[in-house]
């Protein structure tokens, strides 16, 4: 079984059909030909996280009872926006979801000896640095909120660990400052240094994270708890250019992405009143790395999925190694 936890690199269709952008046209067009609020033209990481553990894609946690036959395969339980504290989206934060969780542990959906043959994939944070920017928050705080994020997280992992969960993968946080949305003001042409020097911070406080939890769960000398490593795999797609001799393709313009607002009030999936689209749409998303402002096309993903970098540490986490 495989449990999903986290955000909108993860969702494959929890948020509000009313309210996201990912239940809109163009989201979905590469698969499954229409919007099924996954958010991207196609398939995202959690896709390739189950295909690599001989899985199928578990369901989003909204349809548990309507497909409860499929529940047997884990359950996705991330919804897109939210982060480890609450964020700009009213949806559940990561504490919420393991509560879930939990709710259905005491309901006997679950057993605790089903958890303990179980993996959960944890892909959190990203909104959570996106909110504080937002709010304004100051240079001079940021160490503290932090701190705070990596000492919530610890709690968030553990308990997922505490239910009976014995291999859990966390994603290290990818370069923010090279989303679309952050090199637009660049012409998409590079990345914004600062918000990646925030990025390497949190990169450089989560081994210590997991390291401090597979000290305190360690009872059979072999670790839970795994890093992901996203960040490496993003840069290597980034950094590949027209002299890359490898079999995956390359992006011409990585950071410029399929799908994008016509301008700064719009993203890609808005219309105007009269139906009028507000957004421009590539005519080839697998000629592309990113889908919209800040997540990656399917082959985006496929290729990330495929790095040296982002293997290595699936084979860790599968226990390939």
């Amino acid at each position: 079984m495989l449990f999903v936890f986290g955000d909108s690199y993860a969702d494959t269709g929890n948020t509000k059909i009313a309210e996201t952008r990912s239940w809109k046209f163009p989201y979905g067009i590469t698969f499954p030909g229409k919007p099924s609020g996954r958010f991207s033209d196609g398939f995202v990481s959690t896709d390739y996280i189950a295909g690599g553990l001989g899985m199928k894609t578990p369901i989003p946690y909204r349809w548990r009872e309507q497909l409860s036959e499929r529940v047997k395969d884990g359950l996705n339980i991330a919804y897109g926006g939210t982060g480890v504290f609450d964020t700009m989206v009213a949806e559940p934060n990561m504490t919420t979801q393991i509560d879930f969780l939990q709710q259905l542990l005491h309901d006997s959906v679950y057993t605790k000896r089903n958890l303990k043959t179980s993996v959960a994939f944890v892909s959190v944070a990203g909104n959570d640095y996106a909110t504080y920017n937002a709010k304004n928050g100051s240079a001079q705080d940021f160490p503290a909120f932090m701190e705070s994020l990596m000492n919530q997280l610890m709690v968030n992992l553990k308990r997922i660990h505490d239910m009976g969960v014995r291999k859990i993968g966390i994603t290290s946080l990818l370069p923010l400052g090279c989303l679309p949305r952050n090199t637009a003001p660049f012409s998409f042409q590079h990345c914004d240094d600062t918000y990646n020097a925030l990025v390497d911070l949190h990169n450089q406080l989560l081994p210590q994270v997991v390291n401090i939890l597979n000290q305190q769960t360690n009872t059979s000398n072999s670790p839970s708890f795994f890093i992901l490593d996203l960040y490496n795999a993003f840069w290597t797609v980034f950094n590949r250019n027209e002299t890359y001799q490898g079999n995956d393709p390359t992006f011409e313009k990585p950071f410029e992405p399929c799908c994008f607002g016509v301008s700064g009030g719009f993203k890609c999936g808005n219309v105007d009143e009269n139906g009028e689209n507000k957004y421009t749409l590539c005519s080839d998303p697998r000629s592309k790395f990113f889908w919209d402002g800040v997540h990656p096309t399917e082959q985006g993903w496929y290729v990330v999925y495929k790095t040296p970098a982002f293997q290595n540490s699936l084979k860790q986490f599968y226990g390939l190694t």
